[in-house]
């Protein structure tokens, strides 16, 4: 009788978290817009995580966004804009939540929606819906549509997808050196980055490489090199070295939450802000916007530079050996782009014998090579990552 009794009070309160989640109302506060070079940046604080739907209608152009579960601080306000032409709010059916009406001055396709919970130090979810002007038809088809469907005009047209190889040190800079064979680091990316451009250029990637011989490049105009290609994946190539001549194993860094958020806080204070991030124009907008803004594109890379960099454990671990906890995060200063996806991979230890003795044999790297590209198919093949691309 006292386990049954025990049973249905666990029962009721599983129950009650889970209706007291479901009730939780989202307190939302007022609506930000950013300029992009192809169009706008809409972003919404909210106190829950969003539910929520964004569909374009036509006749007029207008973009819809439904909010359920949610109440605003304050009535929102939208300025009307270079696409936006003015902004109404109403209530969705049943007075579960509501639905905000931009009518746009012109054709436009959502480029990309996506919610971001809590960071480090935030307490707020965050919304973030993108609207581009770029391939668009400038006579667009008219269509018959609902109130609760989206038309879209033309559908984005699929294009490579760029790949920015950044093989490490070069010139002065040898890296680590081999202790076995004196095997130079810059030496070892080199061959890694020629053989690894080669398979994915095999698979129809377009991809550009920071230095294609043995010179010297600063970390800095490593990843500025990337932002000029517009790359949409960077990936910097690396050997490691340690005292200990027994270490093993291929490791993979992201950005470490800590130095994002510090590199976040540096790029927010620079006072040239124009296209930092995806061609966003910051000249018109306020500091506490772009320091949104420029969180937000740098949330929304860790989060797809980690899950490249899953993908690339997944692969790798089928074939060569890795060190515990192979995903590991630092501030490494060519991850720091903060709009492109960006993962250093150590290649393994130049200190250990056999290692080096791997590394230097170009069969090696081939299949570190091939295992590398199967995760680059992967990632850009993952449903979440090409709907936002």
């Amino acid at each position: 009788m006292l386990k049954k009794c025990l049973g249905l009070l666990i029962f009721f309160a599983m129950l009650f978290a889970f209706a007291s989640q479901a009730l939780a109302i989202n307190r939302v506060s007022n609506i930000r817009t950013g300029k992009q070079a192809d169009g706008i940046r809409l972003v919404f604080d909210g106190t829950e995580k969003f539910q929520y739907d964004a569909f374009l209608l036509d006749n007029p152009n207008r973009l819809v966004i439904d909010l359920k579960n949610v109440v605003f601080n304050s009535t929102p306000k939208v300025a009307a804009n270079a696409l936006i032409r003015s902004f109404r709010l109403g209530e969705l059916s049943g007075g579960k939540g509501k639905r905000l009406v931009f009518e746009l001055k012109e054709n436009a396709n959502i480029k990309r929606k996506f919610a971001l919970e809590p960071q480090a130090g935030q307490k707020n979810w965050r919304l973030v819906v993108d609207l581009t002007t770029q391939g668009i038809s400038s006579n667009p088809k008219p269509a018959a549509v609902s109130s609760v469907k989206s038309v879209s005009y033309q559908a984005k047209p699929r294009r490579q997808k760029i790949v920015v190889l950044d093989p490490g040190h070069g010139g002065k800079d040898p890296g680590a050196i081999g202790r076995s064979y004196r095997t130079y680091e810059k030496n070892i990316t080199l061959s890694m980055g020629k053989e690894l451009k080669k398979q994915l250029e095999a698979k129809g990637f377009k991809v550009y490489m920071t230095r294609s011989t043995d010179v010297f490049i600063p970390l800095r105009k490593r990843v500025a090199i990337a932002r000029s290609y517009h790359a949409d994946l960077f990936i910097s190539l690396h050997a490691d070295s340690t005292y200990n001549r027994n270490a093993q194993g291929l490791s993979i860094y992201t950005l470490s939450e800590t130095a994002s958020d510090k590199e976040a806080e540096a790029l927010a204070e620079r006072e040239n802000k124009a296209d930092i991030i995806d061609g966003m124009d910051f000249s018109d907008n306020s500091p506490e916007i772009n320091d949104v803004l420029i969180s937000l594109s740098q949330n929304d890379s860790r989060n797809k530079s980690s899950k490249f960099a899953a993908y690339v454990v997944n692969e790798m671990k089928k074939i060569v050996k890795l060190v515990n906890n192979t995903h590991k995060f630092a501030g490494f200063a060519v991850l720091k782009a903060p709009d492109i996806p960006s993962v250093l991979v150590e290649l393994g230890y130049l200190s250990n014998y056999t290692e080096e003795k791997y590394l230097r044999d170009a069969s090696y790297r081939k299949k570190l090579g091939q295992a590398i590209t199967r995760a680059v198919v992967n990632y850009f093949s993952d449903p979440e990552i090409s709907s936002s691309i």
